[in-house]
């Protein structure tokens, strides 16, 4: 096999690879990190189109990871360009073409765009090199823009990007911008689902459950990572337990408005009706016809669980939500799961809804400071939440604000 028929062979497989994520933003994180390993790209960023704007939505930079403690990630400002010819990003996504430039410190006032150094001074990096392209579906659409930052050669200094790869990666675009496009329709079915739940409870916004489903996400990565679970699985299991995460209310579709909208604290009898709606929740996914619809199905039983036994809905029958035998509590109650009787991802997703309910303003409360919700959550380890899981909290925390600035409430 000559060295391009490989490196084809590599950009045809790594569509495969992309094609297999449902979630946008897990979908966004690794077409970046698959282009920047084909062309050894120190850093780069990736764009998604916002009408007649570029959405600044990750980026990546070895260089500023490696001087971060082991376990921490790159945090980084959002912040949106128009889409015009004043800017590299912008140029590409107005004219669909790629741009292969040497050194953008070079670029002279006869360019028609021009690159801002005020973000290497910032950071103390120095840009050269960048390869820059649309991604563009099928249909001709740009959806995005895809930029490369410093390739390097075998000794790691940074070269020029090779010309000799930008027909495969604009290959590789075209299959990541159809693949953006299907994640986007996703997301969309997910987030249209949560609207139905919102309209009976105004507190399942849609900026709460994509927090969720991102804390969910993040925490479960960490506590995977101390695990030692291979790469390949933490990738899968996160790209499902997202979708998942923000579909854990669903259920409250079904409550009734009298008592989701109340705006004082239930009575008994009707918190015991609202309760239901982690059955009636994991009734919508009874039908499993994927690895997405279990995990939701068990995330939306079970995020209201408690470690030590005191949760609910407990050991039930799953359609018709009554106790199994031999699991009642002396009040004919049905008994609650405990420990390791939760599912990991149930596990997860009650201390990512509670993190994020307690930092939340309600109609019957007022926002937690973040050292009342942290405290908070230290004191219910080993009660309320998994000891594991809360450790992988707090060794997340600092992705988990940074997520909170990405999504925040409408």
């Amino acid at each position: 096999m000559t060295k391009m028929s490989g490196k084809l062979q590599r950009i045809i497989d790594l569509g495969l690879v992309i094609s297999r994520i449902n979630d946008i933003d897990l979908l966004l994180e690794k077409i970046l990190l698959e282009a920047r390993s084909f062309t050894r790209a120190d850093a780069g960023s990736i764009y998604i189109r916002e009408e007649e704007r570029l959405l600044f939505s990750y980026t990546q930079n070895d260089t500023l990871q490696k001087k971060l403690p082991p376990g921490k990630k790159l945090i980084y400002s959002t912040f949106s360009i128009p889409i015009d010819h004043h800017s590299i990003a912008g140029h590409v996504a107005a004219s669909g073409e790629a741009i292969n430039i040497a050194d953008v410190y070079q670029l002279t006032d006869n360019d028609p765009f021009s690159f801002d150094r005020s973000y290497d001074d910032i950071a103390g990096y120095r840009t050269r090199s960048m390869l820059t392209f649309p991604l563009k579906t099928v249909r001709g659409e740009i959806t995005g823009v895809l930029q490369l930052i410093n390739a390097k050669d075998g000794g790691g200094a940074p070269v020029p990007f090779a010309a000799e790869d930008e027909p495969l990666l604009v290959h590789f675009a075209n299959n990541a911008a159809n693949a953006v496009e299907r994640a986007k329709l996703t997301r969309g079915i997910i987030m249209r689902m949560n609207m139905m739940a919102e309209l009976r409870d105004p507190k399942e916004t849609g900026p709460h459950v994509k927090r969720v489903g991102a804390y969910s996400s993040a925490i479960y990565e960490t506590w995977a990572m101390k695990k030692n679970i291979p790469p390949a699985e933490i990738e899968r299991n996160k790209d499902i337990l997202t979708m998942a995460a923000m579909l854990h209310d669903v259920g409250k579709v079904a409550i009734s408005d009298v008592i989701m909208k109340k705006p004082d604290r239930f009575t008994p009898e009707e918190f015991h009706i609202m309760k239901q709606h982690t059955v009636l929740g994991a009734r919508l996914f009874a039908e499993l016809y994927s690895d997405v619809d279990e995990a939701a199905y068990v995330v939306a039983l079970n995020h209201h669980e408690r470690w030590d036994g005191q949760g609910y809905p407990g050991h039930v029958n799953r359609q018709s939500g009554e106790p199994l035998p031999g699991q009642l509590n002396s009040d004919g109650a049905p008994l609650g799961k405990k420990g390791e009787e939760i599912p990991l991802f149930g596990r997860i997703v009650a201390i990512a809804d509670v993190y994020d309910a307690l930092c939340s303003q309600r109609c019957y409360k007022e926002a937690w400071s973040e050292a009342e919700v942290l405290e908070k959550l230290r004191s219910e380890s080993g009660r309320q939440f998994d000891p594991e899981v809360v450790e992988a909290f707090f060794d997340s925390l600092d992705t988990i604000r940074h997520i909170s600035s990405l999504y925040p409430q409408e």
